[in-house]
């Protein structure tokens, strides 16, 4: 039987590295970050579509992040427009993944699950998450973007404590430690339920 386990959380919160703490118990994960960069990499998928429609953000034949979130920046439609062209090719990428999944447990690591209904998809659901001044603490020590574009990014996704109410799971990331024990316990959880499915 497989099980399909939804990974999220708002940016900062350490989902990527948590994501790493599954693939390091042998659990296969999905990544849709990584999949949306392929796409919008030199000849990906995505990257010829918007060069039909935003020329501008496209950049030695790949989408330029930074253009790309200025133009967002000056108009807000141009993500729900981008998000139409992309989502149908990172769907299709999933449910391969998906298909080949059998009889084991899986990740589905996804920024914006329950915003995009994809914890449709999910037998169970974890989210990520450390007090918001941490979150800000950590996202602007990357030194990636402003307090203003860490805003907009807050503003499109869903509160952390409404993650943390619809999750099944909740992995806090405090510590590499703590994370690191709550995806043990997590998988120690779901072997046992499925056994005695």
């Amino acid at each position: 039987m497989t099980f399909v386990l939804g990974l999220t959380g708002s940016i900062g919160m350490g989902k990527s590295t948590t994501a790493y703490m599954f693939v390091d118990e042998g659990v296969p994960v999905w990544d849709a970050d990584a999949v949306v960069r392929d796409l919008y990499g030199k000849g990906g998928a995505a990257a010829g579509s918007i060069a039909k429609h935003y020329p501008a953000v496209i950049n030695a034949g790949a989408v330029s992040r930074p253009k790309l979130r200025d133009l967002i920046a000056a108009d807000p439609n141009v993500l729900d427009h981008i998000q139409t062209l992309v989502h149908p090719l990172v769907a299709a990428h999933r449910a391969a993944f998906l298909k080949a999944a059998i009889d084991q447990i899986v990740v589905l690591d996804i920024p914006l699950l329950f915003e995009t209904g994809a914890d449709d998809l999910c037998d169970g659901i974890a989210v990520v998450s450390v007090p918001a001044d941490i979150q800000r603490t950590r996202v602007l020590a990357r030194g990636e973007m402003s307090e203003t574009d860490f805003d907009l990014i807050l503003a499109r996704q869903m509160p952390d404590a409404e993650k943390r109410a619809r999750a099944q799971w909740v992995i806090p990331t405090l510590t590499l430690d703590d994370a690191r024990q709550s995806v043990k316990d997590i998988l120690t959880e779901i072997e046992k339920g499925l056994a005695h499915a």
